[in-house]
């Protein structure tokens, strides 16, 4: 088959590789359709410790089952299925209590189980006794159910920070996941959201998503303007969905009494600390939280949402390409051209 494999940082090539070998506990998808990552462009460029090259990264994933081991009940041949990141041990404790994510061996398709930048990709047995795998129907296309994954962490961040019913939030970052936070903390009860964005040309990309305010932070203070969005009280929830230590630091600024702050994005190694005054912390008997990843529980929710139409991703995908493009592909997305990149590795 063929497969775009990381030879080393910042080397991702072409080639036929040997197709996986199915044994009896495991399944073979064909790989429809697979959208690009910012933690795959940081692996790219600056690896991680659970991707050994040569490998194939990739982890936001749909196709269509082509075979099975004789064990195998879980999936069948024919059905379309998405495919997440995160796989839990089901052995230790965090496993255990549901919270895979959090497993300290952290197993994921595209680190250290071969992902989904190549024609096909081996479910193994612990990826289809524990992991991410949600079959869907036809009223999906295979790139929007590549989506489910990180529509999943955005599921997963929301609840870590106590979205509901009317409350107030600020997202900063405008890219695919901060439209997801957009969709989904509406869908959750939001009464007020404020979206930010650095650059303005994203910010109006953003717009088809109906946030109540967009702020273009070059422009104004993004801790001013939401103090005046919200009478001098402040955001009850506050998601930081950029790589910027400014956005954490001006989170708590801008968070109210009691609220909630949730560091989604990370940072590269390169950031300086994270400077914060702790009193306002202290006074504000705030929380402050972070997140990454999800478990198989918001995988298939995200599957469902998208699938019943309440959620809405097609807009998001702005740019197609086939395997043979990836180095073009990985260009465009880092670039932020335009929003989220899909490869269609048997298009």
């Amino acid at each position: 088959m063929k497969a775009a494999v990381l030879e080393r940082l910042g080397n991702l090539r072409v080639q036929e590789v040997p197709d996986p070998e199915l044994d009896p506990d495991s399944a073979l998808v064909r790989v429809e359709a697979v959208a690009i990552c910012g933690s795959d462009i940081r692996i790219f460029h600056h690896g991680n410790p659970r991707v050994q090259p040569p490998a194939i990264i990739g982890h936001e994933i749909a196709g269509v089952v082509v075979d099975v081991g004789k064990n195998v009940t879980r999936v069948k041949p024919g059905n379309r299925v998405a495919i997440g990141a995160d796989v839990p041990c089901g052995q230790c404790p965090w496993c255990r209590n549901g919270l895979g994510n959090n497993c300290r061996i952290n197993y994921a398709i595209g680190y250290q189980i071969p992902g989904g930048f190549a024609q096909f990709i081996k479910l193994p047995k612990l990826v289809l006794d524990e992991g991410p795998v949600t079959p869907f129907g036809d009223s999906l296309s295979f790139a929007e159910a590549a989506l489910a994954e990180p529509l999943g962490c955005v599921i997963h961040g929301l609840e870590l920070a106590q979205m509901g019913l009317g409350k107030t939030v600020v997202i900063i970052g405008l890219g695919p996941v901060g439209c997801m936070l957009i969709e989904v903390a509406r869908l959750m009860g939001a009464g007020k959201i404020i979206a930010a964005q650095r650059s303005r040309r994203r910010l109006e990309m953003a717009r088809a998503f109906g946030a109540d305010v967009y702020v273009a932070t070059e422009e104004e203070d993004l801790v001013s303007r939401c103090l005046a969005e919200t009478g001098g009280e402040g955001a009850d929830v506050v998601m930081t969905a950029c790589g910027a230590v400014e956005a954490h630091e001006q989170a708590i600024e801008m968070v109210a009494h009691r609220g909630v702050v949730n560091l989604f994005g990370g940072l590269p190694k390169t950031a300086r600390p994270m400077s914060v005054l702790s009193n306002t912390i202290h006074y504000k008997e705030c929380f402050v939280t972070g997140s990454h990843g999800c478990v198989p529980r918001h995988h298939e929710m995200a599957v469902r949402l998208l699938e019943s139409g309440r959620i809405r991703v097609k807009e998001l995908i702005s740019h197609h390409f086939s395997l043979d493009q990836i180095e073009k592909a990985f260009s465009v997305a880092e670039s932020r051209e335009g929003m989220k990149v899909v490869i269609h590795p048997n298009g």
